[in-house]
């Protein structure tokens, strides 16, 4: 089965960075589209951003474009999503996808998904 361990997620003021990474293993990991996700208390969870298997194409959500970055290491098996300008709307859990199909992730949907990392951002 694919695993995906999510990490780097913390507590910290508006305006600050952090960098959340994915770990993947038990797949070929440069055949799948990934794709990073969040849920904040009492809302659904909406995709944030997503990557195609070499890492050419992009998505991002609109509320984010221009703060966070997508990219991911096909050597080492990892995604990231780096998050700069933070603010108390970013507060939320963070989820980690997989699907071989990128329109798929794009879509809302995923074969695979981490267990989360928690994000809060205080004003």
């Amino acid at each position: 089965q694919v695993q995906l361990v999510e990490s780097g997620g913390g507590l910290l003021q508006a305006g600050g960075s952090l960098r959340l990474s994915c770990a993947s293993s038990g797949h070929t990991f440069s055949n799948y589209a990934m794709g990073w996700f969040r849920q904040a208390p009492g809302k659904g969870r909406e995709i944030v951003a997503a990557i195609t298997w070499s890492g050419g194409s992009t998505y991002y959500l609109d509320s984010v474009k221009g703060r966070f970055t997508i990219s991911r290491d096909n050597a080492k098996n990892m995604v990231y999503l780096q998050m700069n300008s933070l603010k108390p709307e970013d507060t939320a859990v963070y989820y980690c996808a997989a699907d071989p199909s990128y329109r798929a992730i794009m879509g809302g949907r995923a074969n695979y998904w981490g267990q989360g990392t928690q994000v809060t951002v205080s004003s």
